[in-house]
């Protein structure tokens, strides 16, 4: 058996801020992995350049059934903290849009830099080392891997989420939340592209690959940034940001001129001979506009639709509604939404409030941030929150 003061579970992007935190306070720490590579969803994110925080973020960014709980760790936290830690490292960046910082050469850089962290906290790794149990008894929490066992004081679950589990996702850490008394609220799949129904496909299928600005909005979601047609349904960051708002009910309701007064726009060309296809090709991209025409039987020259038609179809332009039929579930989602109930911890350390010294932090928990780097700054910032206090 050997003894540690903190041992984290996932040595993601949350589990390896926060064993480098707690490491440099002094504290004796065991990092565990149980996949054979360290950082997967950093190296793969942004297009292998890493969207690693957003200038932006704040609690307006973030998902949970509790909205208030990711104030303090953000606060405490910020992106101008990681960015320091980024050019203290000589890791050259740029502002994309948005406020999203991506590296300037490879989303490789940020793993080694959280690695260089944990070496400088004399952090210990074992990896890759399954955990097949934990318990907790009166000397603290005993992790349980096939070769050995480790004892710690204060034990950290890093694990992640359900995304992507062709790179080791797991429900390891829900489990170990139920296993000690926690509530947890059921995860699904967000920032994922949505699959519409045979029938819509038949409708827009030969539009893949073809984009165009819209807003969309769903519930309390609102967004205005492309969305991407695909053979299976609907992509792009507007999608893929309304997601997280969908609840595989309603509908979506899709602007597809965003910031342009439709009605007034298509009465100054109510007597014209252009056909609406060709009128609408002046605002969107041409197959879109004969697609949606097509659908909405509305392919006849100006001067035929009349007064009443002409508003119908500013009112459908204007709002879109496109039920989707379900999402392309986690292996293509980039986050887990739902997922430990934040009324269960500290939202000043991440510890759980029955269980001393029991923490959870990062994608685990529930907080799911916009797309553009959100997620990224929750999972340093829970991370630093839990390795100060571990």
């Amino acid at each position: 058996m050997s003894n540690y003061d903190v041992i984290v579970i996932g040595a993601g992007a949350a589990g390896m801020m926060c064993a480098a935190r707690a490491g440099q306070r002094g504290r004796r720490v065991l990092l565990i992995e149980h996949y054979h590579l360290t950082g997967e969803k950093i190296r793969i994110s942004g297009g292998g350049r890493c969207n690693f925080t957003n200038v932006n973020a704040s609690p307006a960014n973030y998902l949970s059934a509790n909205p208030d709980f990711c104030r303090s760790a953000l606060a405490r936290y910020t992106p101008a903290h990681f960015v320091r830690m980024v050019e203290r490292h000589g890791i050259a960046y740029h502002e994309k849009k948005l406020g999203q910082l991506f590296c300037d050469n490879t989303a490789l850089d940020i793993v080694a830099m959280l690695k260089d962290e944990c070496d400088r906290g004399q952090v210990q790794w074992r990896m890759p080392c399954p955990v097949s149990g934990v318990a907790l008894g009166a000397g603290g929490f005993t992790v349980t891997t096939p070769k050995k066992k480790y004892r710690c004081a204060s034990l950290v679950i890093a694990t992640g989420g359900l995304t992507v589990p062709k790179i080791g996702a797991t429900p390891f850490g829900y489990r170990v939340a139920e296993q000690f008394g926690l509530r947890v609220i059921a995860p699904r799949p967000a920032l994922v592209p949505l699959a519409l129904a045979p029938d819509a496909l038949a409708r827009y299928g030969d539009l893949a690959g073809v984009s165009v600005d819209a807003e969309v909005s769903c519930g309390a979601g609102r967004f205005r940034e492309n969305i991407l047609f695909t053979h299976r349904g609907l992509s792009g960051p507007a999608i893929l940001q309304i997601s997280s708002y969908w609840d595989g009910r309603v509908p979506l309701t899709i602007d597809l001129l965003p910031g342009i007064d439709a009605s007034g726009w298509l009465r100054a060309h109510a007597g014209s001979g252009v056909h609406l296809p060709n009128l609408l090709a002046e605002r969107l991209p041409r197959r879109v506009a004969q697609a949606w025409c097509a659908a909405e039987h509305a392919t006849a020259p100006m001067r035929e639709l009349g007064a009443q038609r002409l508003t119908e179809i500013a009112t459908h332009l204007k709002r879109w509604e496109v039920l989707p039929s379900g999402t392309l579930g986690y292996n293509k989602a980039e986050v887990t939404l739902g997922g430990v109930d934040t009324r269960d911890l500290s939202s000043t350390t991440m510890a759980a409030t029955t269980v001393p010294n029991l923490y959870f932090i990062g994608e685990v928990v529930d907080v799911t941030g916009w797309l553009g780097g959100y997620n990224f700054q929750w999972a340093w910032a829970s991370g630093y929150a839990a390795g100060e206090a571990a």
